[in-house]
């Protein structure tokens, strides 16, 4: 459930009023309240619309925005805000033809997990809160009332008869396979020692004192001082943190050097390497290989997105239903044109992939 006291980010509310009002209203229009659309007679307003605006611009941050970009981001985000809304009340009315309602007990259960989770300890506190979010406890209560019936209805009419069998997950399983395949990796530790120079010339004896630093410090560790401490002797930023890299994809790995670390073991050490910038000296600390995640032990996690898919389905499918029987009367044309054509690319046949 969305936090209705978390803090929210503070917009210029002035520059802000006038964008919604261009949003909503035609150019030289008297700006009053007005009706935007009706949903089964029930009324939405240009103050809804507006206070979902400023709502869904808090959520996304919009301090600083010049009043052109904020113009532009209302124009991007309104079209599925008139889309959530309309369905939204679809919800409602469904719910209460139900005989959805919160009660005061749930309501207070409900508000007791709120101010717990924003650590509101006292009333002083969530009256602050509410002046914040500039709610009242009416409107909160409002809020929450409204979130309530939604979910119920989604649960019971929508969602409560679904279910993914044993079938419909080793179909998923055998067509994503790459998604429970794991990447081959390595971690390693390193040492750098680098030779100073412009990259382009080669000083011969800056470079022989470079790898003679190396060697030493290699043997060093041979005779079994710590890699990690001799690792603060490296010119890598890897230092602070004893030299440790990694886990690293196997695939982005130089060839030569891939090669290099397939002859070792996890605890080996290579001999002293030259590099673009120095000489270095690498301990492997662990590798994996390619595995691939049995299906049982995959199985929960397949489950789960499945069922997330056939949810998303069966809502639409369910959403859908309400719209066509619905009477839909839109007052401001300009914005019906924004709800249809949402409408109509939330319903277009999907070019991509399944998302993963």
């Amino acid at each position: 459930m969305k936090r209705h006291l978390s803090p929210l980010s503070r917009l210029r509310l002035p520059a802000l009023a006038v964008v919604l009002a261009c949003a909503v209203a035609p150019v030289g229009a008297e700006i009053i309240e007005r009706v935007i659309v009706k949903v089964n007679g029930e009324i939405f307003t240009k103050s809804d619309l507006e206070a979902r605006q400023v709502a869904a611009l808090r959520e996304r941050g919009g301090q600083q925005l010049s009043d052109a970009d904020l113009k532009k981001r209302v124009e991007a985000i309104t079209p599925q805000l008139l889309v959530d809304a309309v369905d939204e009340m679809l919800l409602l009315q469904r719910g209460k033809e139900l005989g959805y309602r919160l009660s005061d007990e749930q309501f207070n259960e409900i508000l007791t997990r709120l101010k717990a989770d924003n650590h509101i300890d006292t009333e002083e506190q969530f009256q602050a809160a509410l002046k914040q979010d500039g709610l009242t406890l009416p409107e909160l209560r409002k809020q929450i009332e409204r979130s309530s019936i939604v979910q119920r209805v989604e649960q019971n009419e929508v969602f409560a008869h679904l279910s993914v069998s044993n079938d419909e997950a080793k179909k998923y399983y055998d067509d994503h396979k790459a998604e429970f395949t794991s990447t081959p990796t390595v971690t390693l530790r390193e040492i750098l020692v680098k030779v100073p120079g412009d990259g382009k010339t080669i000083n011969v004896g800056a470079d022989e004192e470079a790898r003679a630093r190396a060697e030493a410090i290699r043997e060093r560790a041979i005779k079994g001082e710590s890699f990690e401490k001799l690792a603060q002797l490296s010119d890598a930023p890897s230092k602070a943190n004893g030299g440790l890299v990694g886990p690293i994809n196997r695939s982005d790995l130089n060839p030569d050097f891939a090669r290099q670390l397939s002859t070792m073991k996890a605890g080996d050490m290579s001999p002293v390497l030259r590099t673009a910038t120095g000489y270095e000296i690498v301990k492997l600390e662990s590798s994996t290989e390619t595995r691939v995640l049995p299906f049982e032990e995959a199985r929960n996690q397949i489950a789960n997105k499945v069922y997330q898919t056939k949810q998303q389905a069966e809502f639409e499918t369910y959403i859908r239903r309400l719209r066509a029987s619905a009477i839909i009367d839109w007052k401001v044309p300009e914005l019906k044109k924004l709800y249809d054509e949402q409408i109509a690319r939330m319903q277009a046949p999907q070019t991509s992939g399944p998302s993963q």
